[in-house]
């Protein structure tokens, strides 16, 4: 009857309280495009996993510390953020940098494989991973994660297999091959990766971002009825077909550890995304934790957000667990078409001119 069919239909949040996140992958850039986009992080975050693949690379620990001062002096006056910083992972990267790496407060070491996406030719190629085994056990020994961006880079691959195929053929013998390493696969898109990081052995995760569990790959070519190429909506990895964001999106939201969240906001001048030859990736820092709001309360797992956004990280990374709230209304507001950079310059945010269904404030 009515009254049953009622009962089984859970009253619609429209207030939550939450311990304060912490993204768990983001790109910041350098000069104008720092002094920008800092504060919409530092807004709503308290702790961020900086990003790595400046040019030149941050490989060292001296530009680690220096990258983190500008960071520091671009941040609002009063804002309480914590940038954890990482390092680039070269060929150079041997045991004795990772023990004074750790030594000096570094976090993390990020692996771009050459070629796989943004300022990643500095990296190492997966098929030279092995001679870094040394240097992960230096790793392993002192808690130190390896962060992953999971994509082959074998040219025959299908852009849209890369992930999959990276998964079984190097994820997998990096995970056996050093048993005690941390490692996290970024920003994760697959059925294949989630598959994989859900069974995998302790001390295995992944993060993944917004646009990732809210678009399919249709989104590049049409998006709300209507059709056209949207270079705001290309990152990498790239969006995945439709089955692919559900199971996202169902892992996420599970309540499961292994999952967390790391928005890879990656801005790119709007001229250079709207370009012949256009950059990857998606700008989601002006609304990253609302975004991710929308897709648990779409599950009715809202309730399950919290571990994603600022526990489960947190205890993977042996950190504590924040000390502040952040209060999310369901209150719709309109995202800006762009966010200046500069004279003239400027960024486009993911939603651009559209509805957020949800605000968030610290508390």
């Amino acid at each position: 009857d009515n009254n049953s069919l009622l009962a089984r239909i859970p009253t619609m949040a429209t207030e939550l309280t939450i311990t304060a996140p912490d993204d768990f992958h983001l790109h910041v850039r350098d000069g104008p495009m720092l002094s920008a986009v800092m504060p919409h992080t530092a807004r709503i975050f308290r702790r961020a996993i900086i990003m790595p693949n400046l040019i030149p690379p941050v490989s060292t620990i001296d530009m680690a510390n220096s990258y983190k001062e500008r960071i520091t002096a671009a941040l609002p006056s009063g804002a309480k953020f914590q940038p954890l910083m990482t390092l680039y992972l070269t060929k150079e990267t041997s045991p004795d940098v990772i023990k004074q790496a750790s030594a000096a407060g570094i976090t993390a070491v990020k692996w771009y494989p050459a070629g796989a996406t943004t300022n990643s030719q500095f990296g190492v190629k997966e098929t030279e991973l092995q001679n870094l085994f040394p240097t992960f056990r230096a790793m392993a020994e002192v808690g130190m994660p390896l962060l992953c961006h999971g994509e082959t880079t074998d040219p025959e691959a299908d852009m849209f297999d890369r992930e999959a195929l990276w998964v079984k053929t190097v994820l997998k013998p990096l995970v056996d091959g050093v048993p005690e390493l941390k490692v996290v696969m970024e920003h994760v898109t697959t059925t294949e990766g989630v598959e994989f990081v859900m069974n995998a052995r302790e001390g295995v995760a992944a993060t993944m971002t917004v646009q990732h569990m809210l678009l399919n790959r249709n989104a590049l070519f049409s998006y709300q009825g209507q059709g056209g190429l949207r270079p705001h909506h290309y990152c990498l990895p790239i969006l995945k077909r439709e089955s692919h964001r559900r199971s996202l999106v169902a892992a996420a939201t599970s309540g499961s550890p292994k999952f967390f969240a790391g928005t890879d906001s990656a801005p790119h001048t709007q001229d250079k995304k709207e370009a012949s030859c256009g950059c990857a990736g998606c700008f989601t820092s002006p609304a990253a934790l609302e975004l991710y709001a929308e897709v648990f309360e779409g599950e009715g797992k809202l309730a399950n957000l919290e571990a994603f956004t600022s526990l489960n990280g947190c205890k993977f990374y042996g950190l504590p667990p924040n000390d502040s709230k952040v209060k999310l209304t369901k209150k719709s507001w309109k995202m800006p078409d762009t966010y200046q950079v500069s004279d003239g310059v400027a960024v486009v945010p993911l939603r651009a001119g559209e509805e957020v269904e949800w605000s968030a404030e610290p508390v």
